[in-house]
Parts: C-alpha cells; sequence; structure tokens
C-alpha cells in the first residue's frame, strides 16, 4: 500500500483540503492497493483496487482520506508512467463492489459552504488524475458502481463492466445532490444529451432506479462487457490489446454537431417541462443538474468543473440536502428496525391466507400475499360472480407478469393453482391469517369479522385494511379481539411501500409481531401506531386536505390554495391528490376526522357536492391537469371570506404542527422519525423536505405552536444556520 500519510496534509494545486481531513478522522478508508500485471510485447498494467477491507455489507466509499490517498497513488503511478515503467493503468474494486459513492457520513458536520465546496473540489483532484497520467486510463466496473463510483470510471479514458454488476447509477438528485465529480459533464459527452437525462434526473426520480451491466453496455458507458467468472482476466486482455493498438474501441452514442446544435437544448426543454409536471419547483437539485447538463454541450472541462464545484457547494451548504440525508436514513435504517416491534420467534408461521372480499383491493391483496408468500389463497365475497371475476383478475395480472418476463411460466402456474374463490366460509377454516378489503363502513366490517370467526380455527389471525375507522371498534363483536390488527395499505398495493400496523388496547403481542412479519415478507415498510382516527398518514392529510376545502369553502379559489401550498414540494396537488384517493373518500376522511375532533377538523358540504359531481379538474386525453372543472368551480361558488396564499400556507403549517404534537403526545407513534417515514413511503412525502416535521422546524410552525422544535437541532444547512446566526 502507498503511504500517503506526509502528502494528506500538503496543499493539492494550490487548495488546501486540511478542512475536511479534520472532519474524517474515523473515515472507514478505502485504501488504493497497486499491483503490476505483465501484458503483452513486455508492457505492464499498474492495477489498483480499490478496497476498505471490511466484507461485501460495508462497500467501498469515497471520503477524504480516500480520496487523497487515491490521488497521491495516481501521482506515483503519472511518474511511473513518465519513466515508461508502466503502460496503463486501470482501476477496480473489491469483489462485487467498485464503490457506494462519497461517504455522506459526514457531511452533516461540514462548516460553511466554504469547505462543503473543498469537497467537489478533492473528488474532481483525485479523479480528475485518471485522465492526465500519460498513459491509457481504463476502469473495470466489476460491480456496485453508484455516484462518485461511478464517477470513477467516467474520468478513465476506457471501461469494461461485468455482466452481473447488479447496480450502475448516478442517484444524486435523489439526495438532494448533483453528480459533481464530473458526471454532470463526462456522462452527457459520452452517450448523448437523452442517455444521460436518464441516468442523471429519470432513474433517480423513479424510486432510484439503477441500470445493470447490460444497460451501462448498450447506453455507451461502458465500452465492453465480460462474463462475471472471467471478468478480471478478460479486461486486462482487452485492455492489452486497447493499449497494444490492436483493439479498437467504438462510441457510437458521443454526441456529434447536429445534437449539440438542435437536439441538446429541446430534450433540456422537455424534461425540464416533465419535472415541473411531476415533482414541481421546490426540489433544487434536479433542476440544477439539468442546468449542468444543458450547459455540458459546450465549453471546457475545466470550466464545467468548476461550475459543478459551485452549484456542489451551494446544495451542500443548503437545507435538502441534510432533509434528503435524514429521510434516507429513516428509509434505509429506522425503517428496518420498527420502533416498538415484538421479538419475530412470537410471530406464527402462516400457511394459508384468506382475504373477504373480492373486489379491487382485495384482489392486489390476494395477488401480493400469494406472489411473496407462496401459500395457498382464497378469496370470497357474496356471491360466485363476484368471486370469479376476483379471481379472474388475479390469474390476468399473473399472466401479465409472465408476459413482460417477470415470472417464468411455471411459476405463473404454481400462483394460479394457489389462488381460488369461495362462497363458503368454512373454506377459511385452516387459514392462518384472513384480511378483510370490504367497504369501509363500521357495521360491515363489524358483521363480516364476526361471521368469519365461526369459521376460522381459534389461532388464526384476523387483520383489517381500514384507513380510519377504529380497529378496536371494527372488532368490539368479536369474541376473541386480540387476535385483531390494523393492517393499512396504500393503493396502488403493489407499489406502495408502506404498512401501517395498527395496534389495539386489546391486541396480543403475537398477533403483532405476525403482523410485522408479514409485512416484511411482503416487502413492505411497517410502522406500528395506535389506533387513533387516521392514524398517521390520513390524519396528517386530513389535516392538510381539510384546510385546503376549508379555504375553498369560505370563498377562496381553488388556484389560490394549490399556489399556497406548493412550498411544501408534495408531488401533486391537494385537488389533485383528492381526486386519486378518490372525493367520496375524501369526503368520508374528513367527517371521520371531524367527528374525531370537532375543534381541529373541518367537515365539507361542498366536497360531498363535489363527490357526486364526479371531479374538480379537468384533464386532457393523455390524464394530464388542464384546469379546474367549471361545474366544481360552480359548486363552490358563494364564500365571502376568501384567504391570501399566505394565510392558507401560514394556516396549514400551524395546524399541521399543532396536530403532529399531539399525535406525538398521544403516543400515536413513539417519534417524529415515524410521522416523518409515513409521510415519505405513504404519501409520497418529498425527501429532499426530509418528510414534515423537519419542514415545519424550519419555516418556524413548531416554535410558533408549541415554543419549540421536533429536532434538536433542527434539521438543516449550514449556510441557513449561519444566516439565522448573522
Amino acid at each position: 500500500m502507498t503511504d500517503t500519510s506526509s502528502a494528506m496534509s500538503t496543499d493539492y494545486a494550490g487548495v488546501d483540503f486540511s478542512p475536511l481531513v479534520a472532519i474524517s478522522a474515523d473515515e472507514v478508508v478505502t485504501h488504493s492497493l497497486v499491483r503490476d500485471v505483465p501484458l503483452s510485447g513486455g508492457r505492464t498494467l499498474a492495477l489498483l483496487t480499490l478496497d476498505n477491507g471490511r466484507d461485501h455489507t460495508r462497500p467501498n466509499t469515497l471520503g477524504p482520506i480516500t480520496l487523497l490517498e487515491f490521488a497521491a497513488t495516481l501521482d506515483e503511478l503519472a511518474g511511473r508512467a513518465a519513466r515508461r515503467e508502466i503502460h496503463g493503468v486501470a482501476v477496480t474494486g473489491k469483489p462485487f463492489i467498485l464503490a457506494a459513492g462519497a461517504d455522506l457520513s459526514k457531511v452533516g458536520e461540514i462548516p460553511s459552504r466554504e469547505v462543503g465546496k473543498l469537497l467537489a473540489q478533492l473528488g474532481h483532484h483525485a479523479l480528475g488524475k485518471l485522465s492526465t497520467l500519460g498513459v491509457p486510463s481504463f476502469v473495470f466496473i466489476n460491480g456496485l458502481a453508484l455516484g462518485g463510483g461511478l464517477e470513477i470510471a467516467l474520468n478513465a479514458d476506457y471501461r469494461s463492466v461485468d455482466a452481473t454488476a447488479p447496480a450502475i447509477a448516478l442517484p444524486e438528485v435523489f439526495l438532494g445532490l448533483i453528480p459533481g465529480w464530473g458526471g454532470s459533464y463526462l456522462l452527457p459527452n459520452l452517450v448523448g444529451i437523452e442517455n444521460a437525462l436518464k441516468v442523471i434526473i429519470e432513474n433517480p426520480l423513479k424510486n432510484n432506479r439503477t441500470l445493470t451491466g447490460a444497460d451501462a453496455l448498450e447506453l455507451g458507458i461502458a465500452d465492453v462487457m465480460f462474463r462475471s467468472v472471467t471478468f478480471l482476466e478478460e479486461s486486462i486482455s482487452w485492455a492489452d490489446g486497447v493499449i497494444a493498438g490492436t483493439t479498437a474501441v467504438s462510441r457510437p452514442h458521443v454526441p456529434g454537431k447536429i445534437e449539440r446544435l438542435v437536439k441538446w437544448d429541446a430534450a433540456i426543454g422537455i424534461a425540464r417541462k416533465m419535472l415541473t409536471s411531476r415533482i414541481g419547483e421546490v426540489a433544487a437539485s434536479p433542476y440544477a443538474a439539468l442546468d449542468l447538463l444543458k450547459a455540458a454541450k459546450s465549453g471546457s472541462k475545466a470550466e464545467a468543473f468548476a461550475r459543478e464545484d459551485d452549484v456542489l457547494a451551494d446544495l451542500i451548504s443548503g437545507d435538502q440536502l441534510p432533509a434528503s440525508i435524514y429521510a434516507f436514513n429513516l428509509v434505509q435504517k429506522r425503517a428496518k428496525r420498527p420502533a416498538g416491534a415484538p421479538d419475530k420467534a412470537l410471530a406464527r408461521p402462516i400457511g394459508k391466507v384468506g382475504v373477504i372480499g373480492a373486489g379491487l383491493m382485495a384482489s392486489q391483496f390476494a395477488l401480493l400475499f400469494v406472489r411473496r408468500l407462496r401459500v395457498p389463497v382464497v378469496i370470497t365475497d357474496l356471491d360466485q360472480a363476484r368471486v370469479d371475476k376476483g379471481v379472474a383478475y388475479i390469474h390476468g395480472e399473473i399472466k401479465t407478469l409472465q408476459d413482460k418476463g417477470r415470472i417464468s411460466s411455471d411459476e405463473a402456474n404454481r400462483l394460479r393453482a394457489l389462488v381460488t374463490g369461495t362462497t363458503d366460509k368454512a373454506d377459511f377454516a385452516d387459514a392462518d391469517w384472513v384480511i378483510e378489503a370490504v367497504f369501509e363502513e363500521l357495521g360491515v366490517k363489524q358483521e363480516v369479522f364476526a361471521e368469519i370467526e365461526k369459521h376460522i380455527s381459534p389461532t388464526a389471525i384476523l387483520a383489517t385494511n381500514t384507513s380510519s375507522l377504529s380497529v378496536e371498534q371494527i372488532g368490539a363483536k368479536l369474541e376473541h379481539p386480540e387476535r385483531l390488527v390494523g393492517f393499512h395499505f396504500f393503493n396502488p398495493v403493489a407499489v406502495m411501500p408502506l404498512i401501517e400496523v395498527v395496534n389495539t388496547p386489546a391486541t396480543d403481542e403475537v398477533t403483532l409481531a405476525t403482523a410485522m412479519v408479514i409485512a416484511a415478507k411482503l416487502r413492505k415498510n411497517a410502522v406500528i401506531t395506535r389506533d387513533t382516527p387516521g392514524f398517521v398518514v390520513n390524519r396528517v392529510l386530513a389535516k392538510l386536505l381539510g384546510e385546503a376545502m376549508h379555504a375553498v369553502d369560505t370563498g377562496t379559489p381553488f388556484e389560490i390554495v394549490n399556489g399556497a401550498l406548493s412550498p411544501f414540494g408534495l408531488p401533486m396537488t391537494p385537488f389533485e391528490l383528492l381526486e386519486l384517493v378518490g372525493l367520496k373518500v375524501g369526503a368520508h376522511v374528513l367527517d371521520t376526522h371531524h367527528a374525531a375532533f370537532p375543534d381541529r377538523f373541518f367537515e365539507s358540504t361542498n366536497l360531498h357536492r363535489l363527490a357526486e359531481h364526479g371531479t374538480i379538474l379537468d384533464r386532457n386525453a393523455k390524464g394530464q391537469v388542464t384546469g379546474f372543472n367549471k361545474g366544481a368551480q360552480k359548486i363552490v361558488a358563494g364564500g365571502t371570506t376568501p384567504m391570501t396564499a399566505e394565510q392558507i400556507l401560514r394556516r396549514v403549517e400551524d395546524g399541521l404542527a399543532d396536530e403532529i404534537k399531539r399525535m406525538l403526545d398521544d403516543d400515536v407513534v413513539h417519534a417524529p422519525e415515524d410521522i416523518d417515514l409515513c409521510m415519505l413511503l405513504g404519501a409520497g412525502w418529498p425527501f429532499q423536505m426530509g418528510g414534515v416535521t423537519p419542514y415545519l422546524d424550519r419555516v418556524g410552525a413548531s416554535e410558533r405552536v408549541f415554543g419549540g422544535t421536533f429536532h434538536t437541532p433542527m434539521i438543516r444547512g449550514v449556510s441557513a444556520a449561519t444566516a439565522v446566526l448573522n
């Protein structure tokens, strides 16, 4: 290993990186280990392997000390190249992993924008050396390559990729950053603007979609792909041919003059419209990345890297990065260890599932259970026609999965064979888990459970998918209410990652443990909530939507309400959200919360009238919103006390801060983190906001309402904190 300890305190190209080193004393360093590999014709390849000395559960990451060592090692190799001791340099990673990107564990300790800019400059300084070695540089992408890991490859001259590489991506905009170590310039100039937009903006905003090795080859990120079993040997042989001049490398995706003159700006314009319609204009990083991609069509690499330095410095020191990292950690860590979950060992095994109902929601449940648990699933309804329709829907969805190549024909046949329908409740006798998906009315759910309890075994567990009713009251007619638990999915069932597991005063530990284990097997994230109206997601949304409808009811135009709430950065407006959940469902949820908390939640006669009318928004043939429906506007006309946008925003912010504080005081969930986890996963609350509670702290609503904050210290950037202090 190269000894770089003396170099780490030295200026690099006139920049002093020591402030970064000072906050990275406990960094898990990814070392740069070099060995010489003989090539044909007496030539030598220096193979640099990135390795942090840990197993695959701790990927290589790129912190300041790692980058300084990498830079110093490349300087030594450049010296050897000048002396003609080596004829090429290749970088690869430890088994299955090139690098998982920048080490962000200390970003929260960066004290200023100036130090944040050093992190951008250090990445450029270190990775940029791959293009100035004096000999060809290669990166052998042998596995995971995310963010800065992929940017290592982009800074090199040539790239090979392992056919089994599981995840290759530039996910930065998902975390409130941009590819700031060359990616925003190098990628579009390698693969073309449309491919770059897909990798840098589109994929991260699709739940961090990643590329396979084959994808990387097809897009032109990699020049060649090899099988995993011989990947290193074949990559070295290929590099040998490139160095010797016997192997030609074709780059068909490199943009030409016509693309730069015509297609480039047009693609940027289309992407900007897509962003605005999908995520609004609050999230900063996607638009910053878009601006960098637009600028990448011309100018020098040095100019581009300087732009990346400034943009990355702004983002690192702003509010959205720490909020994004907070949200990311919630999803990656807290969601995996749910607060209040009983010992998994208490969970009962599930050998058969019963679903009460055969409508769309029930059929989605059945499909999910049979796919994930691989156990028999039986559905029931009032008559055979409904049952047959439900089974046919499930079989059709299985066929769709097969047609798309998601499952094999054998697996499709097995899944279809596991799904049956019946009108005879006796067929539920051997079910271990029974979940209802019937009409959202207390009396209906009570009668359904009281009836099914006569037929199921004493150890079977009952689950209700109610969205706002009291689970305890639903079980009021059960002989054994201790085996009932709330199991609230979000629609669409297959996509939405959250389940609210509702723990009633009667629910026993075995039932709760079983529910949590099943949620995990369904590949969902579960949060345990107390049995209270709306649980978490619907209670928070009922407050927001109730205030929005109240503003309309009192005379505020729909447009003003939409604009007023845009600072939340939500993926859709309040009225789009109401139409998504269904206007009748929305009206029912508001009524439920008004009945429970009449002093804090509004009911809306107009919303019931809008539900009968059927729509609030006009849409074109593609389903895109074109404006507000004239009939809907007529229905809500007549209010005499309209509000300003500022008044509406303040009411909603303060109302949410008050309601969430009450929820925490009432132990609906254990901590603000659980509120945010629910809103992130169940309501699409933006990662860049960090969920709802960090936002309420930042805008002062928490202080105004209860004289404190949900988080101490507040989750905010150093630029904002410095401005407050000054």
